[in-house]
């Protein structure tokens, strides 16, 4: 059970960052999520007994589901403390950090063909746990990933004041929470692998609990971490648009009557096709820088405009400047009151 849902949270991260995977440059964390999800299926019952019955039925399917997960890990790791350092991902290589994954991916198999295991298990540890070739095999793979986990959470704990949204900061603490309960995972399946060589089954049952407990809550924080993010990006998006939106219906009226007087400054608007994803911004801002030059040549028009119409011209040039640093040099005015846009008329 613990396994299902497990792995039903790590693909909902993937259903969460899926949608924006055009528009982004690095792809890790989609990787690892993809890869531990599929780690974590191939655990559930059901598919792993048919998934190994396929393989020889020799327990091979947890070989690979364990070494998905590892390489889930690091990826994962790997993306978490790039975004930490601010650096490019597509310009750095990990050489030290790749060459002990394949380590412990050599490691994981030559403990794995050293241990007795003739018959498919779905409690692999627990049937063949007591050999101390099994135990290696474990302790190989959560030594490895309470190392990577502990890094990653300090990284994020130590640089999440740094993240310039508080979006990011949540989601670095998030994360950083995430990691701190892996790390109960990882001391107790040693502690379980220790006891059931040693034949101390009730040690093994309370670690077991405390086991269950934080993987859980491990890939809930980890998951709500990453998902944090893309997701309130997207709605934020979705916000600006209906509020982009909102803003040019009103405004419109308001440049009609502003500028009734004055239509040797409008340009032709209406006519233009959206070729670009800021063009309505534009338009906005161009409306808006219209409708102050009309009020600066002809000040009597202010009376055309009642008390909402000013609230609204209000609200427009707090929402274009708190865009300003998104249009970039496409838009760049000294400050949006009483100004023009850098397009030539």
């Amino acid at each position: 059970m613990i396994q299902v849902i497990a792995a039903a949270v790590i693909w909902g991260l993937v259903l969460c960052i899926l949608p924006g995977v055009r528009s982004r440059k690095d792809h890790t964390i989609l990787i690892a999520a993809v890869a531990i999800a599929t780690a974590l299926s191939l655990n559930v019952d059901p598919i792993y007994l048919a998934g190994d019955a396929l393989l020889g039925g020799r327990n091979l399917l947890d070989l690979c589901a364990n070494v998905l997960m590892v390489v889930g890990i690091y990826s994962l790791s790997q993306a978490i403390l790039r975004a930490a350092e601010f650096n490019d991902a597509s310009v750095r290589r990990d050489g030290l950090g790749l060459t002990i994954l394949i380590c412990v991916v050599v490691g994981l198999a030559a403990a794995f063909f050293s241990i007795e295991a003739p018959v498919s298990s779905t409690r692999f540890m627990l049937d063949y746990g007591s050999q101390p070739a099994a135990a290696l095999y474990s302790s190989i793979q959560f030594a490895y990933i309470g190392i990577v986990m502990g890094l990653t959470g300090y990284v994020c704990f130590r640089f999440r004041r740094r993240m310039a949204t508080i979006r990011f900061r949540l989601a670095f603490t998030l994360i950083g929470i995430g990691c701190t309960l892996a790390l109960i995972v990882v001391f107790a399946v040693l502690g379980m692998d220790i006891a059931h060589v040693l034949g101390d089954l009730g040690i093994m049952l309370r670690l077991t609990v405390a086991y269950d407990v934080s993987f859980v809550g491990a890939m809930l924080f980890l998951c709500a971490g990453l998902a944090l993010p893309p997701v309130a990006r997207r709605i934020s998006r979705r916000i600006d648009v209906r509020t982009r939106e909102g803003l040019l219906k009103s405004l419109t009226g308001i440049w009609e009557k502003a500028t009734a007087n004055r239509k040797d400054i409008r340009l032709v608007m209406a006519a233009r096709g959206i070729e670009r994803g800021d063009a309505s911004t534009r338009k906005l801002h161009r409306m808006l820088v219209e409708i102050q030059d009309a009020l600066l040549m002809d000040p009597s028009a202010a009376e055309l405009l009642d008390e909402a119409d000013r609230q609204t011209v209000s609200r427009t040039e707090v929402f274009l400047a708190s865009h300003h640093s998104a249009l970039g040099s496409r838009i760049s005015p000294a400050m949006w009151g009483r100004t023009r846009g850098i397009d030539d008329r």
